[in-house]
């Protein structure tokens, strides 16, 4: 299985990419998996949080280059469709994930990799932690929605450097640019603290937080008309949640919230 999936009685999602041998480079079987699987999860209510992880030594190396040669070689054009059959759904379903996404970054995120981690809620890193834009190194552009990702995190003018100069982000550089959110004192760590933030938010308002990110991602980029717009229909939606009546009523009482979701 190129893609595990693992479910905990929490309600976190683990989907490990799995094929170590190969940096958990993402060739069509493995980019297929990961999109069906983001797909089947974006709409199952008891998934509460989602946890990207990569097998052995590395998060992932990006594209296949392997795959990506032989497919140029063949002249089948499936080396460039590959962007809109699976990349582009991947990014979406990824970032609009109704849900929290923490990404288990634990050694190499390279090209479309780093482009996977950029796009989650959360980044968790160890000492062995690092990010290579590397598209520019292969003669190509980014893509996976790093075009997106990586300004909102790191600021234009630091986007630009990463991905024309394509050098290599140390985990102690990423977390002082933002893109990772935690960074362990061991690499063995990483996994174990990532799981356990994915525990923490599967405990917390789903709803809640799904119209939080979509919030966020109109207002990083909207006009204030339409910020003010979509949190109007965000707190209408989240207003008629059990969560939001319940934990009205247990902040009255002094008593602590106990969320369900929904």
């Amino acid at each position: 299985m190129e893609l595990l999936v693992e479910r905990t009685e929490s309600g976190v999602a683990i989907l490990t990419l799995n094929r170590p041998e190969a940096l958990n480079s993402l060739d069509t079987a493995l980019k297929v998996a990961l999109r069906d699987t983001l797909q089947e999860i974006q709409g199952d209510d008891s998934v509460r949080a989602v946890v990207l992880a990569g097998a052995g030594r590395a998060f992932c190396g990006g594209q296949d280059l392997r795959e990506h040669v032989e497919s140029l070689e063949a002249g089948t054009g499936s080396s460039l469709s590959t962007v809109t059959e699976h990349y582009n759904p991947i990014a979406t379903l990824i970032a609009g994930m109704p849900k929290p996404v923490v990404a288990a970054v634990r050694g190499m995120a390279a090209g479309a990799g780093a482009s996977l981690a950029l796009l989650a809620d959360f980044r968790v890193g160890g000492p062995k932690t690092a990010f290579l834009m590397a598209f520019a190194n292969v003669g190509l552009a980014g893509d996976t929605g790093i075009s997106w990702s990586l300004p909102r995190i790191v600021g234009h003018a630091k986007a630009v450097e990463l991905l024309l100069l394509a050098e290599p982000v140390p985990a102690a550089t990423a977390f002082e640019l933002g893109m990772l959110t935690r960074l362990t004192e061991d690499d063995e760590d990483v996994l174990p603290t990532a799981l356990e933030l994915a525990d923490r938010l599967a405990a917390g308002p789903t709803v809640a937080y799904g119209q939080i990110k979509r919030e966020l991602a109109v207002g990083g980029s909207g006009s204030l008309a339409d910020a003010l717009a979509v949190e109007a229909e965000a707190q209408a939606t989240c207003g008629h949640t059990a969560d939001h009546q319940n934990a009205t009523a247990a902040f009255v009482q002094k008593q602590r919230p106990v969320f369900k979701g929904a």
